[in-house]
C-alpha cells in the first residue's frame, strides 16, 4: 500500500499564530502519523510533502523511518521548472519577454543543487504577459512579518543570513526560529552551502529573487511604522529621482517617510528604540521597489552598508546613528574605505551617500552626497 500526504503540516500552520490550537493540531496528527507505524509491513511507499520541517519527536517520533529529502541535492530540482525547462518546454511564450527579467524574477529557489523557478509564477507570467508577484498576492504573510518586528529582526539581514543546518531544521509551535519559517516557507533560500568544520555545515541564505525580495519588504513596511498611504507617495517619486539620477533630491522624500511613521506608533512598537529600526525601513523601502540592491556589499577595504545600481548609476550608503548633531562621519568613511574603487572601472556615475539618524528626531538630521563621474571625480 501507497500513502501520500500532500501539505501534512497545513493543520498547524493555519493555527500557528494560536499556540494552543496549533499544539492542538499537532497532538492530533501526531497521533495519525504514529498509527502508520503499526501498518509498517504493509507500507510499501510513503510521501510526505509540506512547508514546514516538524521535529521527528513533535510529530513524527511513531514514524521513525522517514528520509528527509528536503537538502539532498539529487532532489533540488523536483518541485519546479529548471533554466532548460523555460527554454526548451515553453520556448513558444517567449518571444516578448525579456529573458534575464523571468530569470532575475522568478528563478533562484535553491536546496543545494540545482536552481528553480517559481511554477506558479511563470505559468501566470505566460498567461498575462506582465511581471507581477503572483506567489506572493496567494496570501500576505501577517504572521511572519509580525514575528520579525517581535523578535526585531534586522531587515537588511534577510539578503544574507548565515545558519547552520540544525536550525533550518528546527521548526516548531512552541519555538518558531524566524530564519527556519523563512526558509520552510520559501522567503529565502540557499545560495551557498560551507563546511568549515568536518561535519558542520553553514549555510548562506538569501533572497531567491527579485519578486520575494521586493514583496516581502513591502508587508514588512507596516510592521515598522510606514503607513502604505505614506509608502504610496514616496514610491513613485524616488523611482524617478533615481532613474534620472538626482540623489539630492532623495532627502525630502525620505525625510517624508519618517516623519509619517506616527508618534503612538514608537509608545506601542516592540521596534521602538531599535537602533537598527532606521535601516530597515531604509532597505525595505528600496528593496520593495524591486531595484537591484546589495547589502554589506564587500570590498577590499570593508563593506558598504548598502550598494544600489540602477539606470546606469551606482548609489552607494553609509549609515550612521547619532545622538542630536549630524557628524558627517557616514561620507567621510565612505572615503576613508575607498568604497568606490569597486565600482570605478563600470564608467558610470558613482553617487557617494552618508546617511545620518537622529535618535531624538527620529529622522534623518544628516545627508551628504557627492558624485564621481564616469571618468572620474
Amino acid at each position: 500500500m501507497a500513502v501520500l500526504i500532500d501539505e501534512y503540516d497545513k493543520p498547524i500552520l493555519d493555527r500557528i499564530a494560536q499556540p494552543e490550537l496549533a499544539e492542538c493540531m499537532r497532538e492530533q496528527l501526531k497521533a495519525l502519523y504514529e498509527s502508520f507505524k503499526a501498518m509498517d509491513e504493509h507500507l510499501k511507499f510513503v510521501f510526505l510533502t509540506g512547508v514546514s520541517k516538524f521535529s521527528k519527536v513533535s510529530l513524527f517520533s511513531g514514524l521513525n523511518n522517514l528520509t528527509d529529502l528536503t537538502l539532498d541535492a539529487r532532489y533540488s530540482s523536483l518541485c519546479g521548472y529548471t533554466d532548460a525547462d523555460i527554454d526548451r518546454v515553453f520556448a513558444a511564450e517567449l518571444p516578448g519577454l525579456d529573458r534575464e527579467q523571468i530569470r532575475n524574477w522568478y528563478n533562484g529557489y535553491n536546496w543545494g543543487g540545482e536552481g528553480v523557478y517559481n511554477p506558479f509564477d511563470v505559468l501566470l507570467l505566460f498567461r498575462n504577459r506582465e511581471f507581477r508577484a503572483y506567489w506572493f498576492e496567494t496570501g500576505t504573510p501577517t504572521f511572519l512579518t509580525r514575528l520579525l518586528a517581535e523578535r526585531r529582526f534586522f531587515a537588511p539581514r534577510l539578503s544574507a543570513l548565515q545558519t547552520s543546518e540544525a536550525l533550518l531544521s528546527s521548526f516548531d509551535v512552541q519555538h518558531i526560529a524566524p530564519e527556519a519559517l523563512l526558509f520552510q516557507a520559501g522567503y529565502l533560500t540557499i545560495h551557498e552551502v560551507r563546511q568549515p568544520l568536518l561535519g558542520k555545515w553553514v549555510y548562506t541564505l538569501g533572497y531567491p529573487n527579485r519578486e520575494v525580495e521586493a514583496a516581502l519588504n513591502e508587508a514588512l513596511l507596516p510592521e515598522y511604522g510606514v503607513p502604505p498611504e505614506t509608502l504610496v507617495r514616496t514610491q513613485e517619486s524616488v523611482s524617478e529621482v533615481l532613474r534620472q539620477g538626482r540623489p539630492q533630491e532623495l532627502e525630502p522624500l525620505l525625510r517624508a517617510l519618517y516623519a509619517g511613521i506616527p508618534h503612538d506608533w514608537y509608545r506601542s512598537s516592540p521596534l521602538a528604540g531599535f537602533e537598527g529600526h532606521y535601516a530597515s525601513v531604509f532597505y525595505s523601502h528600496f528593496a520593495a521597489l524591486g531595484l537591484d540592491i546589495r547589502v554589506e556589499d564587500a570590498t577590499s577595504h570593508g563593506r558598504i552598508d548598502l550598494t544600489l545600481r540602477h539606470a546606469r548609476q551606482v548609489y552607494l550608503f553609509e549609515f550612521k546613528v547619532v545622538e542630536q548633531q549630524a557628524t558627517g562621519e557616514a561620507l567621510r568613511q565612505i572615503h576613508a574605505r575607498g568604497y568606490a574603487d569597486k565600482y570605478r572601472g563600470r564608467g558610470e556615475p558613482i553617487h557617494l551617500i552618508g546617511v545620518e539618524f537622529g535618535r531624538a528626531q527620529r529622522n534623518l538630521v544628516g545627508f551628504e552626497v557627492e558624485t564621481i563621474g564616469a571618468t572620474g571625480i
